[in-house]
């Protein structure tokens, strides 16, 4: 990790399905940060009209369309989190298009610091280009009950979504900087501010 490098630095945020990666970047874009969501790039990578669009309905066929021609992504979830290779497959087509946005995003910020969220930061090989990678954490029950309040996720889904994913240690142990999100939002967002002092070029907001 480097903290004395050129602007915009370059901050990494990954961790598994709902850990807090949402959170945790919000409290950085109230401190001056920009903040590129790559989750949100990918649907408009694959919203009709984008760039992957038409191949994801070729491979997974018309039955992942809603009405209006978008993707219904829960009939698409449906699919690839019950079969690791859909998933593979999912991934091989959507993540190429998607860094390259980000990647188009981050390099035209003019912010000091960038952050973006990315759930398969690590699996994709988008990490070598940040200059630190941040990781949230939680315990797997605290990921079970977001997923189920938040999302509306029968308990069985909620399952099938947090095991479908590597396991949390794996994400850890590259992290530069680990953010333990299973307590309250204010020992989060201390662990946030800390993590933000250390930077030494960094001029938080007033």
């Amino acid at each position: 990790m480097n903290y004395g490098g050129s602007f915009p630095y370059r901050i990494g945020l990954t961790g598994n399905i709902a850990t807090g990666k949402s959170t945790v970047a919000q409290m950085l874009v109230a401190l001056g940060a920009e903040y590129v969501d790559a989750d949100r790039v990918a649907h408009e990578v694959m919203a009709p009209g984008g760039a992957v669009h038409d191949a994801v309905v070729a491979a997974f066929g018309a039955d992942v369309l809603a009405p209006d021609g978008t993707l219904d992504r829960r009939a698409l979830g449906n699919i690839v989190f019950s079969d690791p290779a859909a998933l593979t497959r999912l991934e091989s087509l959507v993540h190429p298009a998607t860094i390259a946005e980000v990647q188009r995003r981050v390099d035209a910020s003019k912010a000091p610091i960038v952050v973006v969220e990315a759930i398969k930061l690590l699996e994709s090989g988008m990490a070598t280009s940040y200059d630190a990678i941040w990781v949230t954490t939680c315990p797997p029950e605290v990921q079970l009950t977001r997923l189920m309040q938040q999302r509306g996720l029968s308990r069985a889904d909620a399952l099938r979504r947090i095991q479908a994913q590597s396991p949390q240690a794996e994400k850890i142990a590259r992290a530069d900087v680990v953010i333990h999100t299973g307590g309250t939002l204010e020992e989060t967002q201390a662990q946030v501010v800390e993590q933000v002092k250390k930077m030494s070029k960094w001029q938080m907001k007033k």
